[in-house]
């Protein structure tokens, strides 16, 4: 059995969106096409087990999170 999911993250701007897919670029395997549309990033998903596609969930939220945090962080500096 094959189980597709996306994760959408949307953003204030389409720049912010470009530099989370260049963010989570690195940690992308075969099984996750990302994209980005409008100002938002989406990572499409298509794995054979749930616990796979839970785990790889997990860790896709856990590098964006890293990413929105370090974005915060440059824009606090800028200011």
């Amino acid at each position: 059995m094959q189980i597709e999911s996306a994760v959408i993250f949307t953003y204030e701007t389409k720049e912010e969106a470009k530099i989370a897919l260049e963010s989570l670029k690195p940690d992308n395997m075969d099984f996750i096409e990302s994209y980005i549309e409008n100002n938002s990033l989406i990572c499409k998903l298509k794995v054979e087990s749930l616990r796979t596609t839970l785990a790889t969930v997990d860790d896709i939220l856990f590098c964006e999170m890293m990413a929105e945090k370090v974005m915060d962080f440059t824009k606090e500096e800028i200011n």
